[in-house]
């Protein structure tokens, strides 16, 4: 049973998110908020799997609460879903960096938002079309002096670097198995260690270090383009 915490000012939005999750097979609603405030404290109290969350909220925004709910949350953390209406660059990238999971528009069909909320859960991530070619495309414009200083990876271990490159192109757990011919729960161990030793909450924040540490980068080949069998690859 996946739990959620639904937050959003607007009470049409939040009970109609909140039907949706009753009636699905699988969800239960653990609470709903309408400010940032409200779900800090009821993420402390409710202890909920996922976060549903509009960005753009009364005090403080959606992404303050989003840091603020990771920096308080004791293991495992919840996973949060950042909903909004504007796909705009800013937004979707400071989400990321922030540790959401996944950024979804409010317009995103129903059955779509319970297969994203399902797919987060697991651990897994997901981005509306219109935001992962926004967040692509702002990292393929950017030259080097103009990216965040990305965290060190110098701790980590030459496995662990592919896995995080892996990611960063997109790749599932499974998929990342089969290119490194190891098991899923080896690569759930060598992502988890990723994650630890670079302070990381989300599997999307993963993609963001991988882009900021140069491991991957629009625009070069092998690595935003799919490669000969079509998954997007390295190329020899």
């Amino acid at each position: 049973m996946t739990r959620l915490l639904i937050v959003d000012d607007q009470v049409l939005i939040r009970a109609g998110l909140a039907a949706l999750a009753t009636a699905a097979p699988g969800f239960e609603v653990a609470g709903q908020a309408a400010t940032g405030e409200e779900a800090v404290t009821l993420a402390a109290s409710t202890r909920p799997d996922v976060i549903l969350m509009d960005i753009r909220l009364p005090g403080i925004s959606g992404i303050t609460a989003l840091e603020r709910i990771l920096a308080d949350a004791s293991e495992p953390r919840p996973k949060v879903v950042m909903l909004t209406v504007f796909d705009l660059d800013e937004y979707v990238y400071a989400a990321l960096r922030a540790g959401a999971s996944g950024f979804l528009l409010k317009d995103t069909p129903p059955e779509r938002l319970l297969a994203a909320v399902a797919l987060i859960a697991q651990g897994e991530m997901l981005f509306a079309p219109a935001v992962t070619r926004r967040l692509v495309e702002t990292f393929a414009h950017r030259s080097e002096t103009e990216r965040e200083r990305p965290a060190s990876l110098a701790g980590l271990t030459d496995r662990e670097t592919d896995v995080l490159r892996l990611v960063g192109q997109g790749l599932t757990n499974e998929q990342i198995a089969q290119r490194l011919v190891v098991t899923v729960a080896t690569v759930k161990t060598h992502l988890n260690r990723v994650m630890s030793k670079l302070g990381l909450a989300s599997r999307a924040q993963a993609v963001v270090v991988a882009y900021e540490s140069g491991l991957v980068s629009p625009g070069r080949p092998g690595f935003d383009r799919p490669g000969p069998d079509g998954d997007g690859s390295p190329r020899p």
